[in-house]
């Protein structure tokens, strides 16, 4: 297994984005999305623990993002316009501390970062106990009866092609390292920190997502320290860029004409 799988969609000579997924997620989800940003040379990572990506521990947000510094190192030719969903959310504002001279803006498809401890760790539990799947139709309807209700279909079965795979007990599971995911639930509930104060930032809250992933006092920290940031209300679930890809991309080609 590769330290960290890379995917690059788009022209060699194009913009550069890079688009880190979510929790549980793969870097293949955005190679449909990139179709709506056709000019841009998007490099999507798998994450630690996720995909064809090393599982191996550490699986800190800090370790995300010494591994994606490598990333950029290795495949982009100077700073990049960041994309962050969920928890790529949060490790894209680490990553625009810990190397603001990589970074030229964020865009922050419903971030989670800050959440509450108590719940992070009844989803920890629920990983650990239902991590599998009987057959490939359970699965698929876990996601089309939760956040993927708004996504088309047919990204829920290039999905199931891509991610789920088959355990030794015949039984199915996503592409993961379930400890790996335990963990990183766990950081998220680290005490959220906030993008540099000069940098472009776009936030996109999915207003069907109750309660918030991006809660009350992060948004209210965010419009405090970064009184030009753009704010967006999506009228979707959780999953933005596949639920609202034209949406979303339109938010990142602004960025980029930005300069």
């Amino acid at each position: 297994m590769p330290e960290i799988e890379v995917h690059t969609y788009g022209p060699t000579d194009g913009p550069e984005v890079l688009a880190i997924h979510g929790m549980t997620g793969h870097g293949q989800r955005w190679e449909s999305w990139s179709k709506y940003l056709p000019e841009a040379r998007i490099i999507a990572p798998d994450l630690i623990g996720h995909g064809r990506s090393r599982s191996t521990p550490p699986w800190s947000i800090d370790a995300q993002v010494e591994a994606l510094v490598d990333v950029l190192d290795a495949h982009a030719s100077g700073p990049v316009v960041v994309v962050g969903h969920s928890y790529g959310g949060a490790i894209a504002i680490h990553l625009a501390r810990r190397s603001p001279e990589r970074v030229r803006a964020l865009a922050l498809f419903d971030p989670a970062i800050g959440l509450d401890p108590d719940e992070l760790l009844d989803v920890a539990m629920s990983t650990v106990q239902h991590s599998e799947y009987t057959d490939a139709d359970e699965a698929r309807a876990e996601k089309l009866g939760g956040a993927w209700r708004d996504v088309d279909p047919a990204l829920v079965d290039a999905e199931i092609e891509e991610h789920l795979v088959t355990t030794d007990s015949g039984r199915v599971r996503w592409r993961l390292s379930v400890p790996a995911i335990v963990a990183s639930w766990g950081e998220l509930a680290r005490p959220f920190v906030l993008p540099p104060a000069d940098l472009p930032v776009t936030v996109v809250q999915a207003m069907q997502v109750q309660p918030p992933y991006v809660t009350a006092a992060f948004e209210a920290a965010l419009r405090d320290s970064l009184p030009h940031m753009r704010y967006e209300h999506f009228d979707c679930d959780h999953m933005v860029p596949q639920a609202k890809p034209a949406e979303s991309a339109e938010l990142v080609r602004d960025l980029i004409a930005r300069g």
